[in-house]
């Protein structure tokens, strides 16, 4: 049974009703749409565009999350795709054992991980997700469910991995866990008081474990680009003392906030948001420059508050996510920020990382090595006015957005920055069958 639901992506825009119903792989061959249809499967509704939405058919995945089996050994972990990664967290990290690579919220499905190639605030060490999955099992358009890994199905497995769901549905994944010997991270803060020494920063502690900077996108003058840059390291047994040491996989409880209510529209402005960056900047300065937190508070931050997204109003928001060659990156990341501040829309959600090697093997990650900005934006019409013309300086700079976080790039703008995943990508959608029945608002808006 099939039923009609409203749905959205995180940034609630844009907002469809959409025919749903379970995934479930012994009735998948009777959930197929009919002729000039298209499905697309769907995990927590993280990502914040129109990714995983199809009106025709949207198959409701989280619940396959079963655990399958685990190798206390190699840290091998096979496991149904919905399994997210709070539920990783909360069976493995008191065993000692943590994900390789983590986005920014733990309510995401190992199926959407490889589906968006998710980095995290390694990347410049250990890649992406899919560099840390040994296989996965995919349902095809032709109605058989194959393995794919880097010697079965090759071509499938890297077009999977940052293929927006669009080559099948991905069932059961193995991947490979980072064994750890505590819940807690050293985290270093430095300041940075402009975009080159945030950058000098980064590039100074290319061997940090993880690495991830809050970044002002308001500042102008000689104060661009400021930001505060958090190092992490997973916090070993000589760091801790007392009932932590006792206790080392014993992080407190988290008291989860809620935002209760649809922020008005009006709350964000440009002088709310300057004010707000200039808090954040201040209080953050004058904390301990080198402290324990858990990693609860090091990766999640925004988990914390339920239903954050209502922040930005009924109306939602959109996220901007764009990256740049190293080459490119500090003159594009100084325009993008000049950009923003003229325009007085900036974000306090607003992201600097360090990129490592990207994967050309896979046709549609994100990745490259250089820098990544993710900022947020209220919707209106102001607000998408300065993304086209972001999106033009980022194009103008190698550069290239990312999916799992777009609701509005055009075409173009895709194959801009995809200009040779993208002909790969379709090819193997036209030679696999999946292009008339794996479909997503996204996959239609951009003629994927």
């Amino acid at each position: 049974m099939s039923t009609l639901q409203p749905l959205s992506g995180w940034a609630r825009w844009p907002r469809r009703t959409c025919n749903t119903a379970p995934l479930d792989p012994g009735r998948l061959a009777d959930l197929s749409p009919q002729a000039g249809q298209g499905m697309i499967a769907r995990g927590h509704g993280r990502s914040y565009g129109d990714i995983a939405m199809n009106p025709d058919l949207t198959l409701m995945g989280a619940l396959r999350n079963r655990i399958l089996s685990f190798d206390a050994a190699s840290g091998e972990l096979v496991a149904e795709a919905g399994l997210s990664i709070a539920e990783i967290l909360q069976v493995f990290v008191p065993r000692g054992w943590f994900p390789a690579v983590t986005p920014g919220t733990k309510f995401v499905t190992m199926a959407g991980l490889i589906a968006v190639d998710a980095h995290g605030k390694n990347h410049h060490k250990v890649g992406s997700f899919g560099d840390h999955v040994l296989w996965f099992d995919l349902y095809c358009a032709d109605g058989q469910t194959r393995r794919c890994s880097r010697e079965q199905n090759i071509d499938l497995f890297n077009a999977t991995i940052g293929g927006n769901g669009l080559t099948g549905h991905i069932l059961t994944v193995c991947t490979q866990l980072l064994q750890i010997h505590s819940g807690w991270i050293t985290q270093k803060t430095l300041q940075a008081s402009d975009l080159d020494q945030a950058i000098e920063i980064f590039e100074a502690h290319h061997d940090a474990t993880y690495s991830v900077a809050w970044i002002d996108c308001l500042a102008k003058g000689a104060a661009r680009g400021r930001s505060l840059v958090f190092l992490g390291e997973h916090a070993t047994p000589d760091a801790l003392e007392g009932a932590k040491a006792e206790r080392p996989f014993d992080i407190p409880a988290r008291r989860n906030l809620r935002m209760p209510m649809d922020a008005p529209s009006w709350a964000l402005n440009s002088y709310t948001l300057r004010a707000f960056n200039r808090l954040y900047y201040r209080v953050n300065s004058g904390k301990p420059e080198t402290q324990l937190v858990d990693y609860d508070t090091y990766f999640y931050p925004l988990d914390a508050i339920l239903e954050w997204n209502r922040m930005y109003g009924k109306g939602g928001f959109a996220q901007y996510q764009c990256a740049f060659p190293l080459s490119s990156s500090r003159e594009a990341l100084l325009k993008l920020l000049g950009a923003i501040s003229d325009a007085g829309l900036g974000s306090f959600l607003a992201v600097l990382k360090r990129f490592g090697p990207g994967s050309p093997e896979r046709p549609l990650s994100f990745p490259m090595e250089g820098y990544t900005l993710a900022l947020d934006f209220q919707l209106s019409p102001e607000a998408l006015t300065l993304m086209t013309e972001m999106d033009e300086i980022t194009c103008q700079h190698g550069g290239r957005l990312y999916m799992a976080k777009d609701s509005r790039m055009s075409q173009a703008t895709l194959e801009a920055g995809y200009a040779d995943g993208v002909p790969i990508f379709r090819s193997l959608r036209d030679a696999t069958g999946s292009r008339p029945l794996f479909q997503s608002l996204l996959s239609q808006r951009l003629n994927l």
